[in-house]
């Protein structure tokens, strides 16, 4: 059969063609990432023998009632807070910047913001992750910063306060909030860069016109516009907060995040079906959190 009698074939039987297509893909994405999925919650059902160290398939329900006891639940309570907390402190800090770069900054200028916000996503994260223990120890150059603006007092009583304080920053929730904020910060400025661009200048200004003030377009015209922008950034942010289990164990006080208590144990108790529950909980929260952002149109501003 020659190539031209098989493109014919193929033309007339265009069906054909796209399932050939996509059967490739929609195999991969199948049999590769549901299938590890599907296999991930059932071994989660596995039994784990204490004193022989070795899984067992006995089905039960056993690893997800733990997870709803006192120490497993405050994991999962202590990795949500923080991955709310560094979505909202993102969202904060990037949307200036990112409406600064839609508005204001043309050519060579958005140019070099653009390889600005990106830049750090260029080096290694685990080098960034130990950089940052040295820039928040108390010889690092915060505290030489905040010793010549003499605000050391205010960063003292700062570390004083329950939960989020430490005897340093690079022991405390604060620092490890800095770190996580600093590494997944380009996540949310380029989707609320991408939304804010799609508002029309024009609605700003005839909100202004109409004797609207900067506040009251900023809530009313602006931020519902931008607003899928920002749930995009923050599926990102909230996402990667909620898996890392690198920079928990180098930054901040002691205490396990769902993704270190994962790597524990699997890589230090073996105990692969309480590793399995402990990765459906993300799985099930992102689910969640990813059906909200579709129905807020977040989808629209990737």
């Amino acid at each position: 059969m020659t190539a031209r009698a098989i493109s014919t074939f193929f033309y007339r039987r265009r069906r054909l063609y796209l399932a050939l297509l996509l059967a490739p893909p929609l195999l991969w994405f199948g049999v590769v990432f549901v299938g590890s999925l599907f296999a991930l919650v059932w071994q989660s059902t596995y039994t784990f023998n204490d004193f022989a160290m070795q899984v067992t398939p006995d089905l039960t329900l056993a690893n997800y009632r733990a997870l709803a006891s006192g120490t497993n639940l405050d994991i999962v309570l202590r990795t949500v807070a923080m991955a709310a907390a560094v979505t909202i402190g993102c969202a904060i800090v990037g949307f200036p910047l990112a409406y600064y770069m839609a508005r204001y900054t043309r050519g060579a200028a958005r140019g070099l913001l653009y390889v600005g916000v990106m830049l750090p996503m260029w080096a290694s994260y685990i080098v960034k992750a130990y950089a940052w223990t040295m820039i928040l120890s108390k010889g690092g150059i915060i505290y030489w910063l905040v010793d010549r603006l003499h605000l050391r007092g205010a960063l003292d009583l700062l570390l004083t306060v329950p939960y989020i304080g430490g005897s340093s920053l690079s022991t405390s929730n604060v620092g490890r909030f800095l770190v996580f904020a600093y590494a997944w910060l380009p996540f949310m400025i380029l989707p609320m860069h991408a939304a804010i661009e799609r508002v029309p200048p024009k609605l700003i200004e005839a909100s202004a016109d109409l004797g609207a003030r900067p506040g009251q377009t900023f809530r009313t015209v602006l931020l519902p516009l931008a607003f899928p922008g920002v749930v995009a950034g923050s599926i990102f942010t909230f996402s990667l907060t909620l898996g890392d289990y690198i920079i928990p164990q180098l930054v901040g006080p002691p205490g396990l995040y769902i993704g270190t208590m994962v790597n524990l144990q699997q890589g230090s108790v073996g105990n692969l079906p309480m590793a399995a529950a402990f990765t459906a909980v993300p799985i099930v929260i992102l689910s969640v959190y990813l059906w909200i952002a579709r129905r807020l149109g977040a989808f629209d501003a990737l």
